[in-house]
């Protein structure tokens, strides 16, 4: 694994835009509430990862976990020797055409082994990302996906779920998470009124202003996990007016503050 940890942790370095990213932490992390808008292939690098819900897997160094769109999971990162270092590859629905339709009862996640081959692509999957514009990134993705199928992952379309109106409203809001996004404005987006679009959010346990903000927190997790940006400057590009209000709402949903999150994290993931 030192050789994806060496060559994950230079690329994200110098590249901003790519279609993966590189989480790293030196102390024990735990946040719950964290939610998985799409398919999410999680490769341990470097120590162990827990996910806590109504079963619990370990995830150690070595292994990987392909985990489908939930709305909230909690997790524990857990540092080992070089710390707790993974790499996380975000699937599009989309990207799952080319596998055989699936049939039988969805699952949360399905883990395995990194073998040389899936090693050998994953390394592949990163160098030739940061030399390819985003048009080109489903190829991978495609080919990554028909890897671990060939492998023997034959269920991998069992941890897709066709998309709610709760994961359509998500996508809407993160697509410019700046944008004072209303209720009536999403309605319009998606062809319905506000009452339906409430009352359907509704019958899917959910409501406007929660996805409103898990869209926009969710993002704030990522930026602090994956870079060393300010928490004030991400406060900003999460959409929140002040630090204090994106700290307290990020506290409210994820059981810890930014700031004692990014300590947790390795100086060399900045």
């Amino acid at each position: 694994m030192n050789e994806l940890i060496e060559i994950g942790l230079n690329t994200v370095k110098q590249h901003h835009s790519l279609p993966f990213s590189v989480y790293c932490a030196n102390d024990e992390q735990h946040i719950v509430n964290v939610p998985i808008a799409n398919p999410l292939l999680v490769v341990v690098l470097s120590g162990r990862k827990k996910l806590i819900d109504t079963d619990e897997l370990d995830c150690n160094a070595g292994n990987f976990v392909f985990m489908a769109n939930t709305p909230h999971v909690a997790i524990r990162n857990i540092p080992q020797n070089a710390g707790y270092i993974a790499l996380l590859i975000e699937f599009d629905y989309a990207d799952f055409a080319c596998l055989k339709y699936q049939t039988g009862p969805k699952k949360k996640f399905i883990t395995g082994h990194v073998d040389s081959l899936l090693k050998m692509s994953l390394k592949q999957f990163i160098e030739w990302a940061a030399l390819t514009p985003p048009d080109l990134w489903p190829i991978r993705r495609q080919e990554l996906l028909q890897i671990l199928f060939s492998q023997g992952f034959k269920d991998l379309g069992s941890i897709i779920e066709p998309p709610t109106l709760t994961h359509k409203v998500h996508t809407i809001i993160a697509s410019d998470l700046t944008c004072d996004w209303d209720a009536n404005s999403i309605a319009a987006t998606l062809a319905m009124s506000e009452s339906t679009l409430r009352r359907k959010l509704t019958a899917e346990d959910s409501n406007f202003q929660l996805i409103k903000d898990k869209a926009r927190l969710s993002h704030g997790l990522h930026l602090i996990q994956s870079s060393s940006e300010s928490i004030g400057a991400i406060a900003q590009q999460c959409g929140f007016s002040s630090q204090s209000r994106f700290t307290d709402k990020f506290k409210l949903l994820f059981n810890t503050t930014p700031t004692a999150l990014r300590k947790t994290i390795l100086s060399e993931a900045g």
